[in-house]
């Protein structure tokens, strides 16, 4: 199983958050309420109250999780590479291998970001900060003249590329997957 998706047998919570996700995608935040929440889930929608406090603080544990989960790998397979530039290519593997597998996230990242209550969109912002600032170390560091702000806005150029996954995907993901990587790796050192 991939590290996009969990290692083990998936909690009824995970499951809830995956369907939130695919449904939100699809008609957005607003589009959908805790009944048809419920309703997807296979419970009654204030059955939902069990696991989460509001619709509201799903869409934060959703996005806070990916956010936290794309970083703790990104770190790990950034202190098991031989070198910068093994760094760097597994970070646009770990990178394309969750654009592919969560498309979904993307989209409701993309979409709902305003939804998001106020402190969970900072606490979001900040682990999406450090995580492109893993990559602009690893850009810095293969580049010792690339400022900071440079090697920022080229890690935010190859994520847009990379999430374009949503809607530009028409190729298997087999053959997608190092389409992605060789655009990605070309913008980052252009």
């Amino acid at each position: 199983m991939s590290e996009a998706t969990s290692t083990g047998p998936v909690s009824r919570r995970e499951q809830i958050l995956q369907i939130a996700a695919d449904l939100f995608a699809r008609r957005g935040f607003h589009g959908v309420s805790v009944a048809d929440l419920g309703a997807a889930c296979g419970i009654s929608g204030p059955a939902l109250y069990k696991h989460f406090a509001s619709k509201d603080a799903l869409l934060a544990e959703m996005l806070e999780e990916i956010s936290e989960r794309l970083l703790a790998v990104a770190r790990t397979r950034v202190a098991q590479a031989p070198d910068e530039a093994t760094a760097l290519d597994a970070l646009i593997a770990w990178h394309v291998e969750f654009a592919l597998g969560r498309r979904a996230l993307i989209v409701v990242q993309d979409r709902d970001w305003e939804s998001l209550p106020v402190d969970a969109r900072e606490r979001v912002r900040t682990l999406q900060l450090a995580y492109v600032d893993v990559w602009a170390e690893r850009l810095r560091a293969l580049d010792p003249g690339l400022s900071l702000d440079a090697a920022r806005a080229r890690a935010h150029a190859a994520f847009g590329l990379i999430n374009s996954t949503p809607r530009s995907a028409l190729l298997p993901d087999a053959e997608m997957a190092p389409l992605l990587s060789a655009m990605a790796r070309g913008a980052l050192r252009a």
